[in-house]
């Protein structure tokens, strides 16, 4: 079981690291196309993830509360997102930039500040993550990690885009490949180390597991509205991205059930 719990908590990082590498195999930027169908994927993933797997386990384990075991479910929940939104406020967001624009000085501080913000965004992702993985060890239940291994997926699906988006827009700019590649992977690394947080602090939060399950669902809405839908809509009515939504959701609900 512990191999596979520092592999689920690596598959995010993979996913960087593989949208990372397309500034060595890619000019301009990703296919828009393939974008919107797996920013669609990933948020029906994280959403079927986040009922299936954290949600609805933390209100399991507050069945003694009776009638208010949704309690600690719709607190933690409501602290995730609005931790989420309040990081948006501080965190400068990461904006499309024109290519006049990435060859100037001007283009390349907003480029740095594009890399900042992924960067710390992925650090709560990374806690929902080690969250996940945290209730396997507390519980002990190996039918758990494939609902934790299904949401570590969504995320790493996720992140091949965001991965690209960091490396990519600084080889434009003029940074060298191999630095590019660097930045993306960095970018990527936060995650483990907010995992890696939540599972090293397992053995205190047995008693909230509730909470901190529904923390995690909460965290992960807010990135699947805030970020992941605009990303699957791009500005313009099309399917693609509806699709790609149901078929994520459809396939981790059967997981969740046939696995769990």
């Amino acid at each position: 079981m512990v191999w596979q719990i520092v592999f689920g908590v690596l598959i995010p990082f993979f996913g960087t690291v593989l949208g990372a590498c397309c500034v060595l195999l890619l000019k301009g930027e990703l296919n828009r196309r393939l974008q919107r169908s797996m920013a669609g994927f990933a948020a029906g993933v994280m959403v079927a993830a986040s009922v299936w797997s954290l949600l609805i386990p933390a209100i399991e384990k507050s069945a003694k509360m009776g009638k208010l075991s949704f309690l600690p479910a719709a607190i933690g929940y409501s602290i995730g997102f609005l931790f989420l939104l309040i990081l948006d406020f501080v965190i400068p967001q990461p904006e499309e930039l024109t290519i006049r624009e990435k060859e100037t000085k001007g283009g390349m501080r907003k480029i740095r500040m594009m890399v900042l913000a992924v960067t710390l965004h992925n650090i709560p992702e990374g806690m929902a993550v080690g969250v996940a993985f945290a209730a396997v060890l507390v519980e002990k239940n190996p039918a758990m990690v494939s609902a934790a291994m299904a949401l570590s997926v969504g995320i790493a699906v996720q992140n091949f885009p965001e991965g690209a988006i960091v490396s990519m827009p600084l080889a434009s700019a003029g940074e060298p490949k191999g630095k590019a590649l660097l930045w993306g992977i960095f970018s990527g690394a936060v995650e483990l180390l907010g995992a890696g947080i939540m599972l090293l602090a397992s053995v205190w939060l047995a008693p909230a597991m509730p909470w901190f399950l529904s923390f995690a669902a909460g965290a992960m809405f807010y990135v699947v509205v805030e970020e992941l839908i605009p990303e699957m809509e791009d500005g313009v009515r099309n399917k693609i991205g509806a699709i790609s939504f149901a078929a994520g959701f459809l396939i981790m609900m059967i997981l969740d059930v046939l696995l769990g």
